[in-house]
C-alpha cells in the first residue's frame, strides 16, 4: 500500500472546523427552537412581551390610559382643577370672618424669655410697675417683645396641664375614670365660657367704650390655670396644708393682677373721654373691674379643692 494511503488510514480523521456565524443583537440563533424567556422572567412578572410573539396577543392599553387619552376627560379633568382652586381661594378669603387666624397667630407669637417673664410676673405682680401695652403704629407690639400683652399660649398649656393634674391627683386617689376626667375639663371650660360672656354683657350694659376683646378676655381669664396647677401639685406633695398655702398665694397674686391690667382697659377710656372719677358710670367700672378680678379666687377654689383630700 501506499505510504500516504496507510497514513491516512492509521490516523483518525478530525471533524472539519465550521465557522458558526455570530448572531447578532436582536436576532434569535437558527438552532434554536423555543424563545428563551428566562430574561422575560428576571425581569418581573410584569414585563411585557413583544408584540407578535408566540401565540401571545399584544397588551392592550389600560382603562385608566384610554381614560386620560380621551379629550373629554382632559377637559373635565381641568374644568375640576380650576373649581379646586377657586374654592380654596374663596375659602382663604374669607376664614378670617369665622376663625380670625391672623389674630390668633399674634396671640401665639411667643418665645420662651416671654414665658418665663409671664409666669413670674403671675406670681409676683406686686414687682411690676409698668402695666401699659406697647403699641407700634396703632398696633399692638407682639407678646414675646412686651410682657404686659396678652397671650393664648399660657392659657392654652395650663389648661391642658390642669387637665393631667387633675387625672393624676384623681389617680392617686383611687377615683380615677375617663367620664370624671371629662366633667373636670368640661365645667372648667364651661365657668370660661360664663365669664366671658357674663363679662361681655357687662361692657354692654354699662356702655364701656373698650378696645378689649374677647381673645382677650379668654386670654386674662385663662391665667388663673396657672396658680390651679401650683396649688393642686403642692396638695399632692404637702397635703392640705400644701394646698391653702400656695393657692392662697396664687389667688392673691391674681387678683392684683387682674385689677392693674383690666382697670387699663376699661378705666382708661373713661379717663380719655373726660368722665369723672366720681361719676356714676365710672363707679359702675371699677365695680365690674373689681367683680371679674374677684371671681378668679373663688373659680380656683371651685375647680380645684376637691381634687386635694
Amino acid at each position: 500500500m501506499h505510504p500516504a494511503g496507510l497514513a491516512a488510514a492509521g490516523t483518525p480523521r478530525q471533524p472539519s472546523k465550521r465557522r458558526t456565524p455570530v448572531s447578532q443583537p436582536g436576532m434569535a440563533d437558527p438552532h434554536q427552537l423555543f424563545d428563551d424567556t428566562s430574561s422575560a422572567q428576571s425581569r418581573g412578572y410584569g414585563a411585557q412581551r413583544a408584540p407578535g410573539g408566540l401565540g401571545y396577543p399584544a397588551p392592550s392599553a389600560s382603562p385608566q390610559a384610554a381614560f386620560l387619552a380621551d379629550p373629554v376627560s382632559n377637559m373635565a379633568m381641568a374644568y375640576g382643577s380650576s373649581l379646586a382652586a377657586q374654592g380654596k381661594e374663596l375659602v382663604d378669603k374669607n376664614i378670617d370672618r369665622f376663625v380670625p387666624v391672623t389674630k390668633l397667630k399674634y396671640y401665639f407669637a411667643v418665645d420662651t424669655m416671654y414665658v418665663g417673664k409671664k409666669l413670674g410676673l403671675l406670681f409676683f405682680p406686686y414687682l411690676h410697675q409698668d402695666w401699659e401695652v406697647q403699641y407700634q403704629q396703632d398696633t399692638p407690639v407682639a407678646p414675646r417683645f412686651d410682657i404686659n400683652a396678652p397671650d393664648l399660649y399660657i392659657p392654652a398649656m395650663a389648661f391642658i396641664t390642669y387637665v393631667l393634674v387633675a387625672g393624676l391627683a384623681l389617680g392617686t386617689q383611687d377615683r380615677f375614670s375617663p367620664d370624671l376626667l371629662g366633667l373636670q375639663a368640661s365645667s372648667a371650660l364651661a365657668w370660661l365660657t360664663l365669664e366671658v360672656l357674663a363679662i361681655l354683657l357687662s361692657l354692654y350694659l354699662v356702655t364701656v367704650n373698650t378696645d378689649l376683646t374677647t381673645i382677650d378676655l379668654v386670654a386674662f381669664l385663662g391665667y388663673k390655670y396657672v396658680g390651679m396647677i401650683g396649688g393642686v401639685l403642692m396638695g399632692l406633695l404637702f397635703g392640705k396644708i400644701g394646698y391653702y398655702l400656695v393657692l392662697g398665694w396664687c389667688c392673691v397674686s391674681i387678683f392684683v393682677f387682674m385689677i392693674r391690667t383690666l382697670r387699663l382697659k376699661i378705666l382708661a377710656e373713661a379717663a380719655a373721654e373726660g368722665v369723672p372719677v366720681r361719676g356714676a358710670r365710672n363707679q359702675l367700672r371699677m365695680y365690674l373691674t373689681m367683680a371679674v378680678a374677684a371671681a378668679q379666687p373663688l373659680l380656683m377654689y371651685w375647680l380645684t379643692f376637691h381634687l386635694v383630700r
